[in-house]
């Protein structure tokens, strides 16, 4: 049992370390998708400089939030979560892109989870 919890914290690990470095350094190049698309019309009205100056800003927080996931599991594993729920607000606000909002509400929670399978009391009990 221990090496089954032991393989999903390092699969969580990793897909929360890499995706969003790679999510992030897409933000420079828009490979994958335009992100600008997802920000909405009024939150673009507000804003002080372009929307894909924007999203290279959001590229640089993933890119900081992989980074730490990789390193800092907890406290990276806690960032991506709120991260994500953050995401998944705004787009639920703005009511658009609602599938992607339930999406990273579902990452969330596996972001939080591998937040607690990183807590120094569940590691010390099961090392």
């Amino acid at each position: 049992m221990d090496s089954n919890v032991q393989l999903v914290k390092n699969l969580l690990k990793y897909t929360f370390g890499l995706v969003p470095i790679v999510a992030g350094l897409d933000k420079f190049t828009n490979i994958l998708t335009n992100w600008s698309q997802y920000i909405s019309e009024g939150f673009a009205e507000m804003l002080s400089f372009e929307p894909t100056t924007f999203m290279i800003i959001v590229g640089i927080i993933e890119i900081i939030a992989g980074i730490l996931v990789l390193t800092k599991t907890k406290l990276g594993a806690y960032v991506v979560s709120g991260w994500l729920v953050a995401i998944a607000l705004t787009l639920i606000f703005s009511w658009s892109y609602i599938d992607v909002a339930v999406r990273d509400i579902v990452m969330a929670i596996a972001a939080f989870s591998l937040a607690k399978l990183s807590e120094n009391n569940f590691s010390r009990a099961k090392n």
